[in-house]
Order: structure tokens, then C-alpha cells, then sequence
């Protein structure tokens, strides 16, 4: 069977849904597809299944990419501002976390079912549990193969996300249709995803396993101040999720436990005024009490502050301002939430989405070197990237 549409788009995650919505509004003849069972898995599991759908803060400056620039158009297009009001116009309740996060009061299914409804008002036809085999341009026109069936399209979006989360069908799929179609893939990484140690450090945070702090951690000049977890697997938590969009293996993070305060300044006033103090107690006033006993049995210092000399003190207060520590690794792409580099942006038009090399071919969302930071900026991208693509598509 052959069947003819306008445009074609493969892959009906956050990116996909909102090409496939536009495109239709259009008045175009517009086919999803996708191959899990379920539509919109990524988007029912996100923000512990509330969806993190987007941040009042989005801006340029919250992606990372090696084409810095890339983001602005389609950030400026279609606004956080623009989803809220989707948002609302389907009465979805919403509250704001903290640090301009966007939660639904309910469910993250109230957004897949929101996305769902629009295809439906603009007569996109979905198709899920879709194995395409083959992917090409004859002439003018792209094609999809699934099964026996052949489908045409003047326009071809993917929008078939990275590699993160693999247990619910992420694929390398989109990176090949690039690279059949002569396009550049920026290596791909794990990003928002926690973070590995050697055995001496693991064996610390499995002691310390649940306990939270506030810290601040930095790599090279990039820093976030966020909350961090020890885990029985190493460190996670908010801070560790966005240094690791940063860091490279092989190399250093700093890590300063107690942000608000310099520790060697108030050990120093603390020897003066109350030598007789122990330096266990004085610890456990600036940090939680599992973790003072632990720095201090780490650095090998125990007794009342006066019996300790300002060498040691300053060692001590390193190891909680600036513990510097070197990551083995990352859980790898199992538990990342999104996906660290993909299509070459520089050949991608920013104001369209559509291919530099290829008319009619547009990629979209987290299959593109566009990576957000944590907090719903990488929804933003998908709503924004989606949008726009299906503006030209």
C-alpha cells in the first residue's frame, strides 16, 4: 500500500506531538508515528509523574549546546508563556515548585491526553506500535517503510529524542536518518544523570545514604547551588544532575557542603572563644550529624579545638568548602534524563528546524545538540523546537 501525506513525522514524544499539532493546524495531511505501545511515555514518567512541563525562567542562557545561539529563535517563537496558556485553555491546574519550575497539580497524563486532544481538533492521524524499516528520498519526496506499506511526504520531522531512559524504547534511530542523510551527529553523552566514585568514596555515601544537603557544586566555572543526595551508587540529587551536563571524565568537581558560611573563619573565632569546644560538636552545628562524624574520622581529627593547630583546621575546613573529589563515571544512560549532544545545530536553520542540505527534512527536540538544564527547560525546548518546525513543515 502507498498513501500520501504532507508530512510525516516519526516519533510522538513532547517534540513530535506539538510538530504533529501545528502542522495540522495548518490545514496539512499530517502522520505520526511512533513505535511503543504507549504515546508520550518520557512526558507520563517526568517529574515523578507530574511533569515538570516547563520553567518561567526559560532563556537561551539555561541550554547547552556547541551552537550557543541556536536556541533564541524558537525559544522567542513559542514561549513558556505560550505552553502556560495551552495549559490553562485545557484547564490543567499547575503550581510552581521552586526555581520557576512548572508542576500539574495532578497528572502528567493530563498533559499527554491535552497533546492527544489538539492532534485530534487538527486531524493528525497516530499511529503507535509502528516499526518503520527504512527510511528515504525519492525525487522530491521522503518516504517511510513499515511493513509492506509505504508512506510519502512533501515534509519528513524527527522527532525521536536521544538516548536516555532506555527501558522505555530510546533509541539511536533518529542519529542514523541524520547520518544517512549526510548531517553531523556532536557526540553523544549521558546529562542530569548521577554521578560514579572509587571505592573509598563510594563507601562514604553508602554510610550516608538519604541524607541531603544544600551545596554548591562547580566544575571549572560552571556551579549550581541545589540540593545533593548520597546514595548507596554515589551522589545524585539536583546539584550533581546539572554539574554532569558539565563535567568531563578525568576530571575534578568541587563540592562546598556549607555554602553559607566559611568554615575556617568561624573554626578560627571558635579556638579563641571556646577552646575547650570539641571539633566533633562545632561540625555538627554547621552540618548534618552523620556527616560531621564522618569528615571528621576522614580527616583523622577528633578532641577540643584548642588542642588542634590551624594546619589541621585548615584541612578540615577544605574538606567541607572545597571537597574536591574525581568521579569515576556516570549511571550512564539508564537513569539520565536527557541526552548530551546529537544533530549538528549548525546545520539545522534555527528559525525553522528544517535541514541546511535537505528541503523538507526538519529535526526537533532532544534529538538535536540541544541539551536543557534540569527544572523543565528540556520541555520547553521540545514545545518550542516542536512548534516551530511544524510552523514550516
Amino acid at each position: 500500500m502507498k498513501k500520501k501525506y504532507d508530512v510525516i513525522i516519526i516519533g510522538a514524544g513532547a517534540a513530535g506531538l506539538m510538530s504533529a499539532i501545528e502542522a495540522g493546524k495548518r490545514g496539512r495531511k499530517v502522520l505520526l508515528v511512533d513505535h511503543a505501545k504507549k504515546i508520550g511515555e518520557k512526558i507520563r514518567i517526568s517529574g515523578g509523574g507530574r511533569c515538570n512541563f516547563t520553567n518561567i525562567n526559560t532563556q537561551p542562557s539555561k541550554f547547552i549546546s556547541k551552537n550557543p545561539k541556536f536556541t533564541i529563535s524558537a525559544l522567542k517563537q513559542y514561549t513558556q508563556n505560550n505552553f502556560i496558556d495551552l495549559i490553562k485553555k485545557h484547564n490543567i491546574k499547575f503550581h510552581e515548585k521552586k526555581l520557576g519550575q512548572l508542576f500539574c497539580d495532578e497528572s502528567a497524563q493530563q498533559v499527554i491526553d491535552m497533546l492527544l486532544t489538539e492532534c485530534e481538533m487538527a486531524n493528525v492521524i497516530v499511529k503507535n506500535e509502528t516499526i518503520i524499516t527504512n527510511v528515504g528520498k525519492i525525487d522530491d519526496q521522503y518516504f517511510i517503510n513499515v511493513g509492506t506499506d509505504k508512506f510519502f511526504s512533501e515534509s519528513l520531522i524527527i522527532a525521536t529524542g536521544g538516548l536516555s531512559i532506555p527501558k522505555i524504547g530510546a533509541s539511536d534511530f533518529g542519529y542514523e536518518i541524520a547520518k544517512k542523510f549526510n548531517l553531523n551527529i556532536i557526540e553523544t553523552l549521558p546529562a542530569l544523570v548521577p554521578l560514579t566514585f572509587n571505592e573509598k568514596i563510594l563507601a562514604m555515601c553508602k554510610e550516608l545514604s538519604g541524607l541531603s544537603v544544600e551545596a554548591i557544586i562547580s566544575f571549572n566555572k560552571v556551579f549550581f547551588e541545589e540540593g545533593m543526595l548520597f546514595t548507596h551508587r554515589g551522589l545524585s540529587g539536583p546539584s550533581v544532575l546539572q554539574i554532569s551536563s558539565y563535567w568531563k571524565l578525568g576530571e575534578n568537581i568541587k563540592i562546598n557542603l556549607s555554602p553559607k558560611l566559611d568554615v575556617f573563619k568561624r573554626l578560627e573565632g571558635e579556638k579563641k572563644s571556646n577552646p575547650k569546644q570539641d571539633i566533633n560538636n562545632i561540625i555538627t552545628e554547621m552540618l548534618p550529624k552523620r556527616l560531621a562524624y564522618m569528615i571528621c574520622k576522614e580527616n583523622n581529627i577528633s578532641g577540643n579545638i584548642s588542642e588542634l593547630s590551624n594546619k589541621l583546621l585548615k584541612q578540615l575546613s577544605n574538606s567541607i568548602n572545597t571537597w574536591t573529589i574525581n568521579p569515576t563515571g556516570s549511571e550512564g544512560y539508564r537513569t539520565a534524563e536527557v541526552t548530551l549532544g546529537g544533530v549538528d545545530t549548525t546545520e539545522i536553520s534555527s528559525k525553522t528546524m528544517m535541514s541546511l542540505k535537505n528541503p523538507g527534512l526538519f529535526f526537533t527536540g532532544e534529538v538535536l545538540d540541544v541539551t536543557g538544564h534540569l527544572g523543565g527547560y528540556n520541555f520547553q525546548w521540545a514545545w518550542s523546537s516542536g512548534f516551530v518546525a511544524g510552523q514550516y513543515a
